[in-house]
């Protein structure tokens, strides 16, 4: 399941380029969300807007949230069966939350994803991003294009 083929025709090779960029963008957003509020004030001190829109300048802050909904339909859509759909749109969530339970372990501890407060909140993100992953393999069946097997 991990093997992501990048032989094939250009079209598959195309699609896998894209998928594999939509989950790098996605780690990107998520693992940035994930980052606390006052790291982003330290870190952008002359930025009056970082606790609210962290790096990103406001303009752009409101895309952001919108983002993180598309990119996991997307992986879906460009996935080749629903079992790369799940994993794929999921993966940018696993490493998030793998990365933030590793910086931070000294403050929230080692045990943060298992902790009675946080499980629903994790279990929840990885549910939401596979359940449009998901959404987005479905909706393959709307735009593919239905092909002819009588061989005409």
């Amino acid at each position: 399941m991990l093997h992501l083929s990048l032989q094939g025709n250009v079209q598959d090779k195309r699609r896998s380029m894209a998928m594999l960029g939509l989950v790098g963008l996605e780690t990107l957003l998520v693992t940035t969300a994930l980052v606390p509020v006052q790291m982003w004030t330290r870190l952008l001190p002359n930025s009056s807007t970082a606790a609210l829109d962290g790096p990103f300048p406001p303009s752009v802050a409101i895309i952001i949230p919108v983002l993180l909904y598309i990119f996991p339909g997307l992986i879906g859509l460009l996935s080749r069966n629903w079992q790369q759909a799940l994993f794929y749109a999921t993966l940018p969530a696993w490493i998030g939350l793998g990365l933030f339970v590793t910086v931070a372990r000294f403050k929230v501890g080692i045990f943060y994803l298992v902790a009675p407060d946080s499980v629903t909140g994790n279990v929840s993100l990885l549910e939401l991003f596979a359940a449009l992953g998901g959404l987005g393999w479905l909706a393959q069946c709307i735009f593919r294009p239905r092909t002819n097997n009588t061989g005409e």
